[in-house]
């Protein structure tokens, strides 16, 4: 199983648009038939959704004339899911930073625990 997520770019895409304010927003909105406050229209630039009108998507892919890519990219989160030793295959190993470190055979500091008054 292939793990997928995405990246909510709306604040860069409307810097790349000149618009820094997310108050510009909320009439360009309305133009377009979609109704949010401004603490809804702060919260969508500020987080990622992770549910969302259709509708306010594709005003906003019309606002800033930008394609679905462009404001939410694709990323990959993680290759195939581990291996549950069910079957004969083995798993295969990437070149991951996790393989990287591990080959390299760094670990981490010891830990001193001093008492308080020290």
């Amino acid at each position: 199983m292939r793990l997928i997520g995405y990246e909510w770019r709306l604040r860069e895409v409307m810097a790349a648009a000149g618009m820094f304010s997310t108050t510009k927003l909320v009439p360009l909105l309305e133009e377009r038939g979609v109704h949010l406050s401004t603490s809804q229209v702060y919260r969508l630039a500020a987080e990622k959704p992770e549910r969302m009108n259709m509708q306010a998507l594709v005003a906003l892919l019309d606002i800033f004339d930008c394609t679905f890519e462009e404001l939410a990219p694709r990323v990959l989160l993680g290759g195939e899911a581990a291996a549950t030793g069910t079957t004969d295959a083995a798993p295969e190993r990437g070149d991951s930073a996790t393989n990287r470190l591990r080959e390299s055979g760094l670990r981490p500091r010891r830990a001193r625990i001093l008492p308080p008054d020290a």
